[in-house]
């Protein structure tokens, strides 16, 4: 690239503000060094490292720590060089950073990448003829510079067991060293100990100017007072600038301070050879060091890229090859270009900077401006009035296109296209040089002259003011022959000019456009907006009339003019009006476009929200629904595992009733061939009026009394506290009649007789229960403990004796300890078969069943 042209488009300005983001001086240097390439190929590779190291910093807090560049001391160590502690300290932090950067760009987010092995998507070949997809790295340009990156080597650790943090060599780095400072220490310490004397002693302390040890030329010493010298026999070392001191060394310490002076010497000795010896494994390693530095520069360098771009608000251009004459090749379709001339070589591609702004002025007030050329432009003749922004609008298309070619995103919108320039010439400024005798004009023309001899179809061409400094005539002829010149050289050229001549050139020649930046007649101010395919009109008149310059003299003025140029300016200003208007409506359009965008966007948002409302109504409606059929699920689970319990009672009462029965048989049989008797007492004893239902009865074989629900002809149903229990009539007993039975036969025979009959059974009839039956249920909550578990035990008895199949006895869940007993009681009790705690509708772990044995 030309070196001339990026000093005047102030490209060094953009690498200083890139160098600033860099973190150490490696990569500053890289920037500062950077230049525009003309292959698209390593272009395209820097703006995907800056495109990948804005998405990384986004997602992570991605640097190179503590890096410096240590490539001299590397290279130092490598030549037989001792490193110093402190340098030796900077390759530790720098190897660290290598391996924390180069585990965190090929950890996070893709597969670890081999030394050697090359990011790269698709498939890969694997044995027996199958292809099998790799997962694409997020960051695949970076992840291939982190290759370079070195790992630990190794010295990390023996830096970190050689050298602290504070760069001083450790008493582990060789046991000598250990054993020598060991020694420097009693040495010191004995020392100091001995001249601590004289300062103590009453004698020698007089004597003293202060009460203080000190140190001349590596010797420890006393300051002793002028007019006591010769008092102390003492070695002088060096004495005040008034001459009032003396710094003395006693004899009788020469010999300590010797010998600590030695140790400390062997210590400097041990010292230097164990960073001789670390040095060493450093110099072994400096190719790799070295290499991990350049390659950490280069990520810094694309870190400082991605920062830069975020403080400009940039976006990564698409760059795009130069095509063949007359021909441009677009993602979608050919695009065939005509142009004017046919030139040799290639011709330019297009050029789309949308919303760009100049890198160097504040985004606060950078107007942006797009620099949308067509296919088939190559020269843009920009007009307006001075400092109307035609210097800038010239030095930002310059100024952007040397930054996309150094990897940089440049300041637009996204979807700005630019092709990659061989060169980039400007003539932009001043050139007039007293000590060469040239005037501006000269000065000007000396450098176009140079940029002819090397412009080709490949190159960028903006030149300001062409043909300026000298006649207008003249002037304009020159400007047109040089834009001329460059078309059929097929550069792509900008042009800022005031000649009318090249208005008329631009509107004329095919593959030339004409530009203009606005003037506010109103304010006199510029707007600073280009205007593409519009050329400026002239505002001088204008101008001078709107500041108060008399209307004769403008009226002359108007005279002087040619009046194809006043029908030319007034047309221009027709043409400005309508282009106002067309602007004003197409942001009425625009406007009322977003409008109608927002509100379908806020119909489409109302619906979904809609449609979700009514998802969650639905999903609502379900979850209520499976939560009603779930709760009935275990509602009928729950009745079945209560009839299953209650089947077990059921069938042993059955078994009780049909044994009952066997026993009522052999009773009536007995009772039957008792002669008869006309005891009326006794006959009414046993004669029992009829049952009726909701009546209170005791159900002999349990023992509990309950309700008769169901009433048929020789059983009922009775209802004995949560269970509903089927008994013969004969179980049933009303409570006085149980009780008279308890108390004893009124007079007669007959209850002996049945009673001695039953006596008689057989041994496996089944008894009947004693009207003592204790109940199925024990409640012993409120109770302490010992009283708990005396009730418990004789419940258990008398559930026994009854003949019960199973009890439950309720003790309540509290903090558990009186379940623990109740349960380690039942688990030793001779009358207990099995326990298991109570179902949850029975209360859960508040009641334990127990099954009691048959008797």
């Amino acid at each position: 690239m030309d070196i001339k042209t990026l000093q005047v488009l102030e490209y060094p300005k953009i690498l200083e503000r890139l160098a600033a983001n860099c973190d150490f001086s490696a990569s500053a240097a890289l920037a500062r060094a950077l230049t525009p390439t003309t292959s698209i190929d390593v272009a395209r590779l820097r703006l995907q490292e800056t495109t990948e190291a804005r998405k990384l910093l986004s997602m992570h807090n991605a640097s190179i720590g503590g890096a410096h560049d240590v490539r001299d001391r590397v290279t130092l160590a490598a030549r037989g060089g001792v490193l110093e502690a402190v340098d030796l300290l900077d390759i530790k932090s720098t190897l660290i950073a290598c391996r924390v950067l180069r585990k965190t760009l090929s950890g996070k987010g893709g597969p670890e990448l081999d030394p050697g092995e090359k990011p790269r998507d698709g498939a890969k070949p694997r044995s027996g003829g199958k292809r099998e997809t790799r997962p694409q790295h997020p960051y695949p340009r970076l992840a291939e510079l982190a290759l370079a990156l070195p790992n630990s080597l190794g010295l990390v650790d023996v830096i970190s067991r050689t050298i602290s943090d504070r760069g001083e060599v450790l008493d582990s780095a060789s046991p000598k060293l250990a054993a020598i400072r060991a020694e420097v220490r009693v040495a010191r310490e004995r020392l100091m100990t001995r001249l601590q004397k004289y300062l103590s002693d009453g004698a020698s302390a007089q004597m003293l100017q202060d009460s203080i040890i000190t140190q001349r030329d590596g010797r420890y010493v006393i300051p002793l007072r002028a007019e006591h010298k010769g008092k102390i026999k003492a070695i002088i070392h060096d004495q005040s600038s008034s001459g009032a001191t003396l710094f003395i060394e006693p004899l009788a310490v020469v010999e300590l301070n010797n010998k600590l002076r030695e140790t400390e010497l062997a210590e400097r000795d041990e010292v230097r050879r164990v960073l001789a010896e670390v040095s060493t494994q450093v110099g072994m390693q400096a190719t790799e060091i070295v290499a991990g530095v350049e390659a950490l520069a280069e990520l810094d360098l694309a870190f400082a890229k991605a920062k830069y771009a975020e403080e400009i608000n940039g976006t990564e251009p698409v760059l795009h090859p130069f095509k063949d004459h007359g021909r441009r090749t677009t993602d979608h379709e050919t695009v065939v270009v005509h142009g004017p001339s046919p030139a040799p070589g290639l011709t330019g591609s297009t050029v789309r900077l949308l919303k760009a702004r100049h890198p160097l002025i504040d985004p606060a007030t950078a107007i942006p401006n797009d620099i949308d050329l067509a296919p088939g432009t190559r020269a843009v003749v920009i007009t307006g009035p001075n400092t109307g922004g035609k210097t800038v609008s010239l030095k930002t298309v310059g100024l952007l296109v040397a930054m996309a070619q150094s990897g940089l995103h440049v300041p637009a919108e996204s979807g700005s296209e630019l092709p990659i320039f061989r060169e980039i010439y400007a003539d932009i400024g001043d050139e007039q040089s007293i000590e060469q005798s040239l005037s501006t004009f000269s000065g000007h023309l000396t450098n176009i002259i140079r940029i002819l001899k090397k412009v080709d179809a490949r190159s960028l061409v903006i030149l300001d003011e062409l043909g300026a400094g000298t006649d207008p005539q003249e002037g304009a002829a020159l400007a047109r022959a040089i834009l001329a010149h460059l078309l059929e050289r097929g550069a792509t050229t900008l042009v800022a000019t005031h000649y009318p001549e090249l208005k008329t050139f631009a509107h004329s020649v095919e593959g030339v456009v004409n530009a203009s930046l606005e003037f506010d007649l109103g304010t006199l101010r510029p707007t600073y907006k280009l205007t593409i395919g519009i050329p400026g009109r002239s505002n001088a008149l204008a101008i001078a009339q709107r500041l108060g310059l008399p209307e004769s003299i403008i009226a002359a003025a108007r005279d002087e003019v040619n009046p194809d140029e006043l029908r030319a300016d007034k047309l221009l200003d027709d043409i400005h009006r309508q282009r106002k208007v067309a602007f004003k409506e197409s942001q009425k359009a625009e406007k009322a476009r977003a409008d109608a965008h927002k509100q379908r966007r806020e119909l489409s948002e109302r619906l979904e929200k809609i449609e979700d409302e009514r998802r969650e109504v639905l999903a609502q409606a379900r979850a209520e629904g499976e939560l009603e059929v779930e709760l009935l699920k275990r509602n009928m689970q729950s009745l079945r595992a209560q009839l299953e319990r209650l089947r077990q009672p059921l069938a042993a009462l059955e078994k009780l009733e049909a044994k009952v029965e066997k026993v009522e048989e052999k009773v009536q049989q007995a009772v039957d061939r008792r002669p008869p008797t006309t005891d009326h007492a006794t006959q009414s004893s046993i004669v029992h009026r009829p049952w009726s239902l909701g009546e209170r009865v005791i159900v002999r074989s349990l023992g509990s009394e309950g309700i008769i629900t169901t009433l048929g002809e020789s059983d009922a149903e009775v209802q004995v506290g949560a269970l509903r229990v089927r008994a013969k009539l004969v179980d049933l007993a009303r409570k006085n009649e149980e009780q008279t039975a308890d108390d004893g036969s009124p007079s007669g025979t007959a209850p002996q007789t049945v009673k001695s009959k039953k006596s008689e059974a057989p041994s496996s009839a089944v008894r009947r229960l004693p009207s003592s039956a204790p109940g199925i249920e024990l409640d012993l909550r409120g109770q302490s403990s010992d009283d708990a578990l005396a009730m418990l035990d004789s419940y258990l008895d008398r559930a026994y004796l009854s003949g019960l199949p199973f009890v439950r006895i309720i003790h309540g869940k509290g903090t558990g300890k009186l379940r623990q007993e109740v349960r380690a009681v039942l688990e030793d009790h001779p009358q207990v078969i099995s326990y298991e705690a109570g179902h949850q509708s029975e209360g859960g772990d508040g009641v334990t069943v127990a099954k009691i044995a048959k008797e």
